[in-house]
């Protein structure tokens, strides 16, 4: 993913919300999202699969968690030996204290990342380039892009924002509008002012390019936006919408089931 909000708590019906842009090369051969059995999580989970590397960017188990993982935008790019896609497979499988530890040890066999792990009571989040890595998340609504959680670029106030502003208004009694009306605010394709742009070395052009919630390009852009909501009765949805080039339309998924123990 490149672009994710997240609410904990915010709304007394859904006690979790995520909505999320993945950004990806068009070539990049992937698999859309639907159930499969990852032996890394040890479970069956609904995600997305990346066919180069192997693992995914977004995962929800039967439970309700929720993990997702986002690259840390840097002009020089230190290649990893291991995937980052296997992150948050392994989100899914162990607790906070062993996760951290493991992630500590072996945190430069990945390239810059964040990985957060969400269900409906709080979340945690641990990035390879946070000098105090492994934080737990509480009640609130957060925004995650390419650098740290939280880190005030544009996009990410704009779309944190609107989904805020969205989830006051939010009715328990109609989630799948709540769905639509999420994947419609992720479609903002407003840039940012220049002057407002981040510099993490990538150039000033492309800095611009990347400035939207919702990226159109022709070989780089917003592949899938994706919803997921947890209500308080355990009712749990997850709405995926594929994207092309140029932004066009492609593929609507959209799942139900009510939470596991």
């Amino acid at each position: 993913m490149c672009l994710i909000v997240f609410s904990v708590r915010q709304h007394p019906a859904f006690p979790l919300v995520v909505a999320a842009n993945r950004d990806e090369f068009f070539r990049r051969p992937t698999a859309t999202m639907d159930w499969w059995y990852s032996e890394t999580a040890g479970r069956d989970v609904l995600a997305g699969r990346d066919l180069l590397s192997g693992g995914t960017w977004l995962a929800v188990d039967g439970a309700g968690q929720v993990s997702a993982v986002t690259n840390v935008r840097e002009g020089t790019q230190v290649q990893g030996t291991h995937s980052r896609g296997e992150l948050p497979l392994l989100a899914l499988a162990e607790e906070n204290n062993a996760l951290e530890a493991r992630l500590q040890q072996h945190k430069g066999r990945y390239s810059g990342f964040n990985l957060v792990r969400l269900d409906g009571q709080a979340g945690w989040y641990f990035s390879n380039r946070d000098a105090h890595p492994g934080r737990h998340v509480h009640r609130g609504t957060y925004g995650l892009s390419n650098h740290l959680l939280q880190t005030p670029w544009p996009k990410l106030l704009r779309l944190r924002n609107s989904v805020t502003s969205l989830l006051e208004d939010a009715s328990s009694e109609n989630t799948d509008e709540l769905h639509q009306r999420l994947i419609e605010r992720l479609q903002d394709t407003t840039p940012a002012p220049d002057q407002e742009l981040p510099d993490t070395g990538v150039g000033r052009d492309t800095e611009r390019f990347l400035s939207s919630p919702f990226i159109v390009g022709s070989d780089y852009g917003t592949r899938a936006t994706t919803v997921v909501t947890v209500s308080a009765s355990g009712d749990i949805r997850v709405t995926e919408q594929g994207w092309g080039p140029e932004g066009e339309k492609e593929d609507i998924r959209r799942f139900r089931w009510q939470r596991s123990a």
